[in-house]
């Protein structure tokens, strides 16, 4: 598993994939955030809090994680490399659980230097400093479980295709419809149970500062479901 996730890391850093990645995600978070006028503008918004990137973040992730995990399983089936893969001394398990560490870590290398605007954030607080740290904690705990769904979903529809550009739009279409899609349906066919499965109230949840089990729950659950359907597809290829 190691190999694979170490295979994974080089892949994106020995191209211009990963910095591509991480510097897009950047350069859109702080156009939105700092420099073009519209409701994600933190200095527009009124108050010294970072709501308006964790609303803006969820739209960003829909293009940039499907764009990530694309090619994780159809570039190894294009190129008939994952039959060589699963002739190795490792459990399909092992491979899946790779090609998820591998798209996951670049996803949470992205994040990290978000972290200045905490501090860019206190700075403009009045007082200086005056932020609600459990909101903060949760939002970005909820922002990584997120992404490990999305991660997951990725690289469960990278492995029904041998073209990238396809995984890309199912990736992002799946994303889409779980995490807006049915909210939406939910509303307009007043069928609130349709609700609870979508991830946008579990992920406003988690964000407002509690941590409920059930949205942990969920968002574990709908990872390892891709998880599991991606290691059924790799089985399938054995």
């Amino acid at each position: 598993m190691l190999a694979i996730f170490r295979k994974e890391i080089n892949s994106f850093f020995a191209s211009t994939t990963g910095y591509l990645v991480i510097g897009l995600f950047l350069v859109l978070n702080g156009l939105f955030l700092w420099v073009f006028e519209g409701d994600f503008n933190i200095l527009d918004y009124g108050y010294a809090d970072l709501t308006p990137f964790f609303q803006l973040v969820p739209w960003i992730f829909l293009f940039l994680i499907p764009a990530v995990t694309m090619r994780s399983f159809s570039d190894e089936i294009k190129q008939g490399t994952l039959e060589i893969l699963l002739t190795k001394p490792i459990t399909i398990f092992q491979l899946v659980m790779g090609k998820f560490l591998g798209a996951f870590v670049l996803i949470l290398v992205a994040l990290l230097p978000t972290l200045i605007y905490i501090w860019a954030i206190a700075a403009l607080g009045n007082p200086v400093g005056n932020l609600d740290y459990g909101i903060l904690i949760g939002s970005y705990l909820g922002l990584l479980f997120l992404a490990a769904a999305y991660t997951s979903m990725g690289i469960f529809m990278s492995s029904l295709t041998t073209n990238q550009i396809t995984a890309f739009i199912m990736s992002l279409s799946i994303c889409f419809v779980w995490y807006y899609g049915l909210d939406g349906l939910a509303d307009l066919l007043a069928m609130h149970w349709l609700g609870n499965l979508s991830m946008r109230q579990h992920f406003d949840s988690i964000s407002r500062g509690v941590i409920d089990t059930r949205d942990l729950v969920y968002f574990i659950s709908v990872g390892a479901l891709f998880f599991y359907l991606t290691m059924l597809r790799t089985k399938t290829k054995r």
